[in-house]
């Protein structure tokens, strides 16, 4: 197969088959929890639930007081790594084009300047997070094979996406560049890459476990 027909068919079936992959898997995790269902429990409440799982939500997604120093380093990477990909997933232009053509909706791009600044802003945060799992000695001893291969099914697509203009073979790095987000693509319900779509929900339940209890989240 040549470059032609490999770059064909990742844009077509190779695409169809990944995002199909990714919905279907995704929708597993998140029915999954739903139909195990949880016991009843036979404790008296001692407090709400609804309200107690909101609060933790807003408290858990923001800037928690009672952290050390690394600890906010933590969530500062994060929340920089999180941005800078998801601004260069939405509103770069060849990928605005992209949704157009399937689902015929557009909103406006943003410059490619831009674009390269949130790139390698994200890029930067993931080395940075990478150094710190593997010199903090906590870190580096929970750590196992999954928590490194999602961080490079994480950087590839960023990577392959900023290394294209640079690329003396476009076609060829093109070709790397769609198999890395297809493979993302894949990852994402099957790894602790799903946490995109628990994340809240997961929060939400602790919070509204402990004000069952009447514990303050």
């Amino acid at each position: 197969m040549n470059q032609h027909a490999l770059l064909f068919f990742l844009r077509g079936q190779g695409l169809k088959f990944a995002v199909i992959v990714f919905t279907f898997g995704l929708i597993y995790r998140l029915l999954h929890p739903v139909l195990l269902g949880r016991k009843k429990n036979l404790a008296a409440p001692r407090g709400g639930e609804w309200g107690p799982g909101m609060r933790t939500i807003w408290h858990r997604s923001l800037f928690p007081v009672r952290l050390t120093p690394r600890g906010h380093f933590i969530i500062i990477a994060g929340y920089i790594f999180h941005l800078g990909f998801l601004i260069t997933l939405l509103f770069l232009s060849q990928h605005i084009e992209l949704v157009k053509n399937t689902f015929g909706i557009y909103w406006p791009a943003l410059p490619p300047g831009a674009i390269s600044i949130a790139a390698v802003l994200s890029i930067a945060a993931l080395a940075a997070l990478f150094v710190h799992r593997i010199t903090d000695p906590v870190k580096r001893l929970i750590s196992d094979f999954q928590d490194y291969l999602v961080w490079v099914l994480t950087l590839l697509p960023l990577l392959t996406g900023l290394a294209l203009d640079m690329a003396a073979d476009y076609q060829r790095m093109l070709i790397v560049h769609i198999i890395s987000v297809e493979l993302l693509l894949i990852a994402i319900p099957f790894t602790k890459l799903a946490h995109m779509l628990t994340t809240f929900s997961s929060r939400w339940y602790n919070g509204a476990i402990a004000g069952y209890k009447g514990v303050k989240a």
